[in-house]
């Protein structure tokens, strides 16, 4: 007798097909080899996640190894970003990481080195928001001010498959799962007592949608006119 695993081909691994060949993107993208060994395997580091307009829509630091921390984002186990819908893992297309390599072997000093992992993060975030059309980013808390340093060398890669990128990138697909995410948070915040930080992650997810929305709007331009000029005939 044919198992139901079997019959069911890749449907044992219990994830859809899509889900599955991007996150093999992203083991692909940590177990990249620069001289200090895998990328995802530097205990210290920042990371951003961009959009599929390149806009960055989340900045974070990590000192339990970046592949740790970005799985917990973006694979099986939600982080409190994904949980009070602040970060959507659909609209994640790019990761760019900064590995601390510097900080490997001081982890017993870590007043010392959670102050320059801040710094990193810090300097990480001011340098995103310059490229950013918002001049903003999905953080619910603010990256707490620090002296900017010199950041070390950073890595980044598309996680979205050829095969699924223009079907996920469809601004009506967007459009629909960032006016969702929306609707959540907004009911997040009318459910609970949450920091304002929240409630401007909220305006931001809007005037995202906003500009996404906009955009589409403009590809129907011409048929739009159409229509209107043969009413008023």
């Amino acid at each position: 007798m044919t198992s139901k695993s079997h019959t069911n081909g890749g449907a044992k691994e219990g994830v859809p097909r899509d889900v599955r060949a991007i996150r093999e993107e992203i083991r692909q993208f940590l177990d990249t080899e620069v001289p200090h060994g895998k990328i995802g395997n530097c205990k210290f580091g920042v990371y951003v996640f961009y959009d599929y307009d390149g806009e960055p829509i989340y900045v974070g630091q990590t000192y339990e190894t970046l592949r740790q921390r970005i799985g917990r984002h973006l694979t099986n186990q939600r982080t409190d970003a994904v949980a009070m819908n602040v970060l959507d893992p659909f609209e994640v297309a790019e990761i760019e990481v900064w590995p601390c390599w510097e900080l490997t072997g001081r982890g017993r000093d870590m007043v010392k080195v959670k102050a320059h992992l801040n710094a990193v993060e810090y300097t990480v975030f001011e340098k995103v928001l310059q490229s950013s059309s918002f001049k903003a980013v999905l953080n619910e808390k603010d990256v707490p001010p620090a002296t900017k340093v010199k950041l070390p060398k950073s890595h980044r890669h598309r996680i979205i498959p050829d095969e699924l990128y223009e079907g996920r990138k469809h601004p009506d697909v967007r459009i629909a799962r960032r006016a969702s995410t929306i609707a959540s948070l907004a009911r997040v915040i009318s459910e609970r007592k949450v920091s304002g930080g929240l409630r401007r992650t909220l305006v931001t997810q809007a005037r995202r949608l906003e500009k996404l929305a906009t955009e589409r709007l403009r590809d129907f331009a011409s048929e739009i006119s159409l229509r209107e000029e043969e009413e008023e005939e």
